[in-house]
């Protein structure tokens, strides 16, 4: 299992602490200080995922468990009628995302907003988040939104329009939780329901339909 490198200006300043603390005979506050880098870097673990199904299967791009499942409109995703499937990741869930398509990104742009808590309705409209679009082989495209929460700080999105990129390559993460919806056409077949647990860059969501790919 790997780890994000967004991690060690989180981890390395407790680590070094407890160090210090272990030396000037303070074990206690050393191990305190030991299991906060230690929490702190599982943040931002990254373990290995992937799916090598058929090519019309959009997976996860996030671990979590799926809060709704419901049509949606979003002129910066697509014309055609969406399905919306929420996510919610919380503290104990991995916050790397992963592209649930490959294709090629023709969208990547951040919108300003509040931090309302992530499991509000309303959140993915008046929260800060960061949509990524990615069009496949066939025209297709599924949109990406990173969602802010109260404790999630920052959005980072390692893709640029203009990239093309692998179904299960990671996408970016969300410092500290939060959600993400995966935005993909009414037309596909929505495979999982609200409650279910997402493993990130694995678990299929849904099906285009169009298994010559």
């Amino acid at each position: 299992m790997g780890f994000a490198r967004e991690a060690w200006p989180f981890v390395l300043p407790p680590a070094l602490a407890a160090i210090v603390l272990l030396g000037i005979g303070q074990p206690i506050a050393a191990a305190i200080a030991a299991v906060l880098a230690a929490l702190l870097l599982l943040f931002f673990r990254d373990p290995a995922s992937r799916f090598d199904g058929e090519g019309d299967v959009v997976v996860a791009p996030a671990w979590g468990k799926v809060l709704r499942v419901e049509p949606a409109e979003d002129p910066a995703v697509s014309a055609e009628p969406l399905h919306r499937i929420v996510t919610f990741l919380s503290v104990f869930d991995v916050h790397l995302q992963r592209a649930p398509i490959s294709g090629r990104v023709v969208r990547c742009e951040t919108t300003p907003g509040r931090r309302v808590a992530a499991f509000r309705h309303d959140a993915g409209e008046v929260n800060e988040g960061r949509l990524t679009v990615i069009e496949d082989d066939g025209g297709d495209r599924v949109g990406v939104r990173q969602i802010v929460g109260l404790l999630a700080r920052r959005i980072v999105c390692y893709f640029r329009p203009g990239q093309c990129v692998g179904r299960g390559e990671t996408l970016g993460l969300i410092k500290f939780g939060s959600r993400v919806d995966l935005l993909v056409p009414r037309r596909y077949e929505v495979l999982v329901r609200p409650g279910a647990r997402l493993r990130g860059g694995s678990t299929p969501v849904a099906r285009s339909g169009r298994r010559g790919e």
